[in-house]
């Protein structure tokens, strides 16, 4: 699949395993969540460009790099979406955070936008959507799309388990968005959701039915 970063790290995957088990608890979940998403996020970073400086070690002087400023932003999508945020904050804390608000109607399976608050200079940051679900691709789709109406140009998508549908759907309506995720299943179900997957990230993220 182009376009597609899938983890294959050890840690990773067992953390996924664990995060999947309908007997982990809300607290737990919450954990393997954050985690996982801060193992991921060095992948995710890896191209943000280094200039070099020159300090002063205890022993001597040393020219060595530090990231040259570039602008980025966490964009998750509500609610589920925020359980990764503080995992990639811990590794890129001057980054901003946004915030899309999507619900599922349950009769269409589509989207519907209900709340939308970025920064002000959302435009010249590189931002990357956070949703650990993957399924349909409309939820993503829609967030790519209020980005891009706000004239961002560099987007990736994190996810933890997706769906080949979604990541289909995904391509095909914005082929410059890079996926990572953490698993690839097969099928969704009638209802909309990933199989065998892990159930309602939102509601086992915040322990609601």
């Amino acid at each position: 699949m182009n376009n597609v970063f899938v983890f294959d790290h050890p840690l990773i995957q067992h953390k996924i395993s664990l995060l999947r088990d309908k007997n982990t608890s809300a607290k737990e979940f919450r954990e393997l969540v954050s985690e996982i998403s801060m193992l991921m996020g060095y992948e995710v970073t890896r191209d943000i460009p280094l200039k070099e400086v020159e300090i002063e070690t205890p022993i001597g002087h040393a020219r060595t790099k530090v990231i040259s400023g570039k602008k980025l932003a966490f964009v998750p999508i509500l609610r589920a979406g925020l359980g990764m945020v503080d995992g990639l904050l811990k590794l890129v804390p001057m980054a901003r955070v946004g915030h899309i608000g999507l619900y599922r109607d349950h009769d269409t399976l589509e989207p519907v936008e209900y709340y939308c608050k970025l920064p002000e200079d959302i435009s010249e940051r590189d931002v990357v959507v956070l949703d650990p679900m993957l399924a349909t691709g409309g939820s993503g789709c829609d967030a790519v799309n209020a980005l891009k109406k706000r004239q961002v140009k560099s987007i990736k998508f994190v996810c933890l388990i997706a769906s080949r549908q979604g990541i289909e759907r995904l391509h095909r309506e914005h082929p410059d968005v890079v996926i990572y995720c953490a698993a690839v299943d097969e099928t969704l179900n009638d209802d909309g959701y990933i199989v065998p997957g892990l159930g309602d990230a939102g509601d086992r993220l915040f322990g609601t039915k």
